[in-house]
């Protein structure tokens, strides 16, 4: 991987870091982020803050929890203005799927561009 590349990520990593401490209060405590093709995948651990560990303890509070770390992320994203995402990969930013994993404390997201950003020619298509 080219270091070029790898400094991105970083970037990328530090964007998507402060962003949600700065909108949810607590970013994750390790983020992994890869760029391949048109998409930046973000592995994060450590996202959950206390007090969501102590309401996934029951199944209403899964919900509720699940509820604001997918649907409301995807809504605070699309209300992002993604200037700054853009600059650092030189793509229009497409769209954005999200999921958590509370027993492994653990989110991936997706973010899609509208063209290669690893250095190739290739797309997924969604």
């Amino acid at each position: 991987m080219s270091e070029l590349i790898q400094n991105l990520e970083q970037k990328f990593a530090n964007l998507i870091r402060s962003y949600r401490k700065h909108q949810i209060g607590k970013g994750p405590d390790k983020i992994r982020i890869t760029f391949t093709k048109n998409w930046v995948i973000a592995h994060m651990s450590g996202c959950l803050s206390s007090v969501e560990k102590f309401i996934i303890r029951s199944e209403e509070g899964r919900n509720m929890i699940w509820q604001a770390r997918t649907r409301m992320i995807k809504d605070l994203y699309s209300e992002l203005s993604p200037n700054e995402m853009e600059e650092i990969v030189g793509a229009k930013f497409v769209k954005f799927f999200t999921d958590v994993d509370f027993e492994n404390d653990e989110v991936v997201s997706i973010f899609v561009f509208d063209q290669p950003i690893d250095g190739t020619d290739k797309m997924f298509s969604i």
